[in-house]
């Protein structure tokens, strides 16, 4: 079996057609697979297999690829992000004209969620088994099955297929952006290149644990900071709802955070260039953006686990992405905290809308990188 062809199978064994991260046996099922059927152009429910397949081998041929990973066993508040990636891809296809559904974008999928894993540190070795037994029908398998350590695999895996292929990651709560982001900042460091660190988000996530647990939404932007050396390069948007002080994080982890007396006085020009000169003086090659939904206003974005006042507006967080993009490269994406189950329809409906915005640009800051 060649490499290619290796990886391929791989990816459709961890993996699920869009939509299918949930696992479904009855309710809902119905509503998955017209999902599918509509991303994959299949005929029928039978033809979804073979038209996802066609998807997975057309990656190494593509320049974007969308990953969901639905689940929010990470989270801390009010569940409902598991339900993330479907709504927004239900979404995205009511906008026909959307980038997403541009040659150069493939959809790979979703992660296959056991909703009560998070990350294989946290699972004994019975359970190990157990899951892998349940989900691979083998037992023996060292293959992962948590969300975390199947997108930080998927992700490698689809890296090898194409070595610039910018990945997408749609959560989800926000504990998989320590996947997405590790595995962006391991391909940089082997091309030789440094990437900056543009966190959207209400919360720091700067906790080094929460409750003892190592990687969660709460703990995964400290560890990608250790991973950049705290040298400056996370750079936080956003920030308005903390325990501690601004000056707390910046003089202790070495991060620029932005709070409200910031971006909600000054030109967001104004922002943009002080993180270029700031990404520039620490010799930054390329970008990777992590946006949590609740770092935008509630007005644009209440359908999410803690949505917050005082927020970003959507024509920051774009001219933001968009004008950083162009100076600094992008790897890698992750839009997450999306939970389309909170509040009333209309709620859902603005927050998807935000939430498609980003996409495109992130799809758009890709493309421009070429």
């Amino acid at each position: 079996m060649s490499d290619k062809r290796a990886i391929h199978k791989t990816l459709e064994t961890i993996l699920a057609p869009a939509g299918g991260g949930v696992h479904l046996v009855s309710t809902g099922l119905e509503e998955t697979q017209e999902l599918q059927r509509a991303i994959y152009g299949a005929a029928s429910v039978q033809g979804i297999g073979t038209c996802w397949h066609r998807s997975i081998e057309k990656i190494s041929e593509s320049s974007i690829v969308l990953l969901g990973v639905p689940s929010d066993t990470g989270a801390g508040f009010v569940r409902g992000a598991s339900q993330g990636p479907a709504g927004i891809r239900r979404a995205l296809l009511d906008i026909p004209e959307h980038v997403a559904h541009g040659a150069n974008v493939v959809d790979a999928g979703d992660v296959r969620v056991v909703p009560h894993l998070l990350s294989e540190e946290m699972v004994s070795e019975a359970q190990l088994r157990s899951t892998r037994a349940a989900l691979y029908g083998d037992a023996a398998s060292d293959l992962p099955v948590t969300p975390l350590d199947q997108c930080y695999l998927a992700l490698e895996l689809l890296r090898k297929l194409r070595p610039d292929i910018v990945p997408i990651v749609i959560g989800g709560d926000h504990s998989v952006g320590w996947p997405a982001f590790a595995v962006a900042h391991a391909s940089t460091v082997a091309r030789g290149l440094k990437v900056g660190l543009l966190h959207f988000d209400a919360h720091t996530d700067l906790l080094a644990e929460r409750l003892g647990v190592r990687y969660c939404f709460a703990t995964w932007a400290y560890h990608a900071n250790e991973l950049l050396g705290r040298d400056g390069r996370l750079v936080q948007v956003g920030i308005r709802a903390s325990g501690k002080s601004r000056g707390h994080w910046e003089s202790t982890l070495g991060v620029r955070q932005y709070w409200p007396e910031e971006y909600l006085v000054r030109p967001i020009t104004d922002i943009v260039n002080e993180i270029s000169e700031r990404f520039e003086e620490r010799g930054v090659d390329c970008l990777y953006i992590s946006n949590d939904i609740d770092g935008t206003d509630r007005e644009f974005a209440t359908a999410t686990g803690t949505p917050e006042d005082r927020g970003l507006r959507p024509e920051q967080v774009s001219e933001l992405t968009l004008r950083l993009a162009e100076r600094f490269p992008l790897v890698g994406a992750d839009l997450v905290e999306v939970a389309p189950p909170l509040g009333i329809p209309e709620d859902a409906k603005t927050t998807l809308e935000t939430a498609c915005l980003y996409v495109a640009d992130m799809i758009t800051a890709a493309g421009s990188a070429r």
